[in-house]
């Protein structure tokens, strides 16, 4: 009864293949909002202010990031919680394939939350102007939140490895 119980539960790692994917699908989605952002701004580019240009790329660079997230966590969730990808020997492997276990990409992860909430923050200022003072203390206090919970971690982290 015990081994049955023992072999379901391994094989119910299966159960995730389908939420990977579906990050795939996700990842789909944000390259067509990218494109879609992209052939938006293309027409009025002679049109749009310098400092509306500027939000423009921030966005598209947030969108980047997100997608890189995205890759990351979909490969190398899916070698670390289902099984390893087998990847023919004249393909092209990412270097971080293969070496990045459940603790670093939790690091990665987050380091990366903190690299889209700077981008993010850095078009809020853009356009200060237009955004409550209240609103925008609270995207810095977000923001802080976030780097103070990202170093929290990276300590927490080195402190249990040695």
């Amino acid at each position: 009864m015990e081994r049955l119980l023992e072999k379901t539960m391994y094989a119910s790692r299966w159960l995730l293949a389908p939420i990977y994917l579906g990050l795939s699908l996700g990842l789909l989605a944000l390259g067509l909002k990218f494109f879609q952002e992209v052939l938006h701004v293309l027409p009025h580019v002679f049109d749009l202010a310098e400092a509306d240009l500027i939000l423009v790329l921030l966005s598209l660079i947030d969108m980047a990031l997100v997608g890189g997230l995205l890759v990351m966590v979909m490969i190398s969730g899916y070698e670390n919680f289902v099984s390893q990808l087998d990847i023919d020997e004249g393909s092209e492997k990412l270097s971080w394939l293969g070496k990045m276990d459940s603790s670093s990409l939790k690091m990665k992860v987050a380091a990366s939350i903190v690299a889209i909430s700077s981008i993010h923050l850095l078009r809020m200022f853009m356009d200060a102007g237009n955004i409550p003072s209240e609103r925008l203390m609270w995207y810095v206090i977000i923001h802080v939140t976030f780097v103070v919970s990202a170093c929290a971690m990276g300590l927490l982290d080195k402190l249990t490895k040695h």
